[in-house]
């Protein structure tokens, strides 16, 4: 029973780190990356798809992202997709390819963006805190329909608090690297 509370727990907060590394790379930075489309969506046939299932998405260089369409009547829908997204970049078309140039970033908005990473991993470390509450709840509920015994209490709860001392160390971590990378360019 302990057990299937500990797993429990590590996958949540496990997810909580992807879900933080997920949002972090959304963060533009200066260098080109395909993952920074990911979250711009297409319309496709009246249906809203990811670029990366509408057009080839690749990094021409270390600023350049290049953008080559399936089908040759999406280069304005995609085109009109970046456009809109909350990425504030403007896509140059050629023909069937759109190129996406990353202008350099100041160091005002790197401050910006470094506060962001910092919010994103505060927000990640309350959803491992939530997670290691729901956790001691569940091994508390056991203890009190007398299925553990109160030593098996404590050593579920200080398993639990070892757990989330490693999940925030990662969410730190992660967070830290991506204020390196911000504040490096």
């Amino acid at each position: 029973m302990l057990n299937d509370i500990k797993n429990d727990a590590t996958k949540r907060m496990q997810k909580s780190v992807d879900t933080l590394k997920a949002e972090l790379m959304k963060l533009r930075t200066g260098r080109a990356n395909a993952a920074l489309l990911d979250h711009v969506r297409v319309d496709y046939y009246g249906s809203e798809v990811p670029i990366s299932q509408a057009a080839s998405v690749t990094v021409e260089d270390a600023r350049t992202i290049t953008i080559t369409p399936w089908e040759k009547n999406l280069v304005g829908a995609i085109e009109k997709a970046i456009l809109t997204s909350d990425l504030g970049l403007t896509p140059n078309t050629a023909g069937t390819t759109i190129r996406i140039v990353m202008p350099p970033l100041t160091e005002e908005r790197r401050r910006d963006l470094t506060k962001v990473v910092r919010h994103e991993a505060e927000g990640a470390k309350v959803a491992i805190r939530n997670v290691r509450r729901d956790a001691n709840q569940a091994i508390k509920d056991l203890e009190k329909s007398k299925q553990i015994s109160t030593d098996d209490v404590k050593r579920g709860e200080t398993e639990i608090q070892k757990l989330t001392d490693q999940f925030v160390a990662k969410v730190d971590e992660t967070a830290s690297a991506k204020e390196k990378e911000l504040l490096s360019m």
